[in-house]
């Protein structure tokens, strides 16, 4: 219950830091409630992975700080029990945890993180929620401007202004009163109801005034979606990663990137067994008292915090080169040999010192 809760806080501090970032598409391009919520929610797998190792050590040392301070470890070590023991329902926690990570890294977080950039794709290139800021000019690119007086709660435009400067001589100015966002098979179209066409010949100084019905101005290029998506490394399966060197659409400084994220998949969720056996070695090793604890809980978050540094410098290096991705696993495994070997040292040391103590005790 409690990995529970502090997980979904952790998530819940990651995902408003991320979801500020779509304020954006509220405000500008009319986004519903709804759909802001759901759209936030797929990035949602992408953080579990980041976040559960992280949630469980903060749960291990908290409980195991407790049993400290409250003696009841120094009972269960009196009556009996080996580190194995008191270190084993949190290694199993942590192995359950893993394995949750693994499902979440090569299925749930591909095809959530597709859906979710599929979707943002959409609001941003589909016509539907290509929403014209009102009141305020609007620049497609340095050439051509847009303004919308007001927009209707069904997409209508009111009081529309484009002005066309593509070609410096003759600059085009559209007036019309009401205007709409259309869609067509090649792209959306901006439709102009009532109003007028006026251009400007540079050369000669004249004004030429075109009153029309409806027009169309030549907009397209500049709201059309290019022609492929491009797909991220994180919305790729594992085995679009590792055999990506046959796609064209994969660019030579991509592949250290997307090599490097299809071993992250695999590494990084040994990093939940390997962080909870760093901090149960650094917490039940040595004696149990009060003072040494405080010291114990400061290295182990030492150390997590070395690893998690290590592990984000590793990804990065790994990504220029390729030879160190070896590296990636080495940085996962060897936390878990290395503390799970000081538990059993610590096992070895106490028995050593049982029965040091009925010999001196005779003498």
């Amino acid at each position: 219950m409690g990995m529970i809760l502090v997980t979904a806080g952790l998530t819940c501090v990651v995902w408003l830091m991320q979801s500020l970032r779509f304020v954006e598409m509220i405000v500008n391009r009319g986004l519903s409630a709804g759909t802001f919520v759901y759209m936030t929610i797929l990035m949602l797998p992408s953080f579990f992975p980041i976040v559960l190792p992280i949630a469980l050590f903060t749960v291990v040392i908290f409980i195991y700080s407790k049993l400290v301070s409250d003696r009841e470890l120094m009972v269960m070590r009196s009556a009996g029990f080996s580190q194995s023991a008191l270190a084993g329902p949190a290694i199993l926690l942590a192995i359950i945890t893993m394995l949750l990570t693994y499902i979440l890294n090569l299925y749930v977080m591909p095809e959530s993180w597709r859906k979710f950039r599929d979707m943002q794709w959409n609001f941003r290139y589909s016509f539907a929620h290509i929403v014209l800021k009102e009141g305020a000019f609007n620049t497609l690119n340095r050439d051509i401007t847009v303004f919308v007086r007001e927009r209707g709660s069904e997409g209508q435009l009111d009081g529309v202004l484009v002005h066309d400067n593509r070609n410096p001589e003759k600059p085009t100015t559209y007036m019309a009163e009401k205007g709409a966002l259309v869609s067509t098979d090649e792209a959306p179209r901006l439709v102009l109801f009532d109003g007028n066409r006026q251009e400007m010949d540079r050369k000669t100084g004249r004004l030429s005034t075109l009153f029309f019905d409806r027009a169309t101005p030549d907009l397209g290029e500049f709201i059309k979606p290019p022609a492929k998506r491009f797909l991220e490394a994180r919305e790729r399966t594992l085995d679009e990663l590792l055999n990506h060197l046959d796609e064209s659409d994969i660019i030579k400084r991509d592949i250290g990137k997307f090599t490097v994220e299809a071993h992250k998949r695999l590494s990084s969720p040994i990093l939940s067994l390997g962080f909870t056996i760093t901090g149960l070695a650094c917490l039940l090793s040595g004696a149990f008292t009060r003072r040494s604890q405080t010291r114990r809980v400061v290295l182990s978050i030492a150390l997590l915090v070395f690893l998690q540094g290590l592990t984000l410098g590793l990804h990065y290096y790994c990504a220029r080169n390729l030879a160190l991705i070896p590296l990636m696993y080495v940085n996962a495994v060897l936390p878990v040999v290395i503390g799970y070997l000081v538990l059993l040292r610590a096992t070895d040391w106490r028995r050593r010192r049982r029965h040091r103590q009925p010999t001196a005790a005779t003498s």
